[in-house]
């Protein structure tokens, strides 16, 4: 019978699991500074849907929230 290692080591430490729930919390956050803006009567236009939060501010804070997403994982321990 031959022995076998049973590694139980994580592949991320603790500081990589928070900074990726805070990157998803960001990314959260962009959707839903881009949700609303609807009209209730659609033969009505609500020029709401072309505001500055939904058009480039939503996308900018989703793009930082991937940007944290992505260094968490590839961010190495100190350990």
């Amino acid at each position: 019978m031959e022995k076998t290692e049973n590694n139980d080591k994580f592949l991320f430490h603790k500081e990589n699991y928070i900074t990726l729930i805070i990157g998803l919390a960001v990314i959260a956050l962009g959707f839903i500074l881009m949700s609303g803006g609807g009209s209730d009567d659609p033969n009505v236009f609500n020029e709401e849907v072309f505001s500055f939060r939904r058009i480039r501010l939503a996308p900018t804070v989703i793009f930082i929230g991937f940007g944290v997403c992505i260094y968490s994982i590839f961010k190495k321990s100190k350990k």
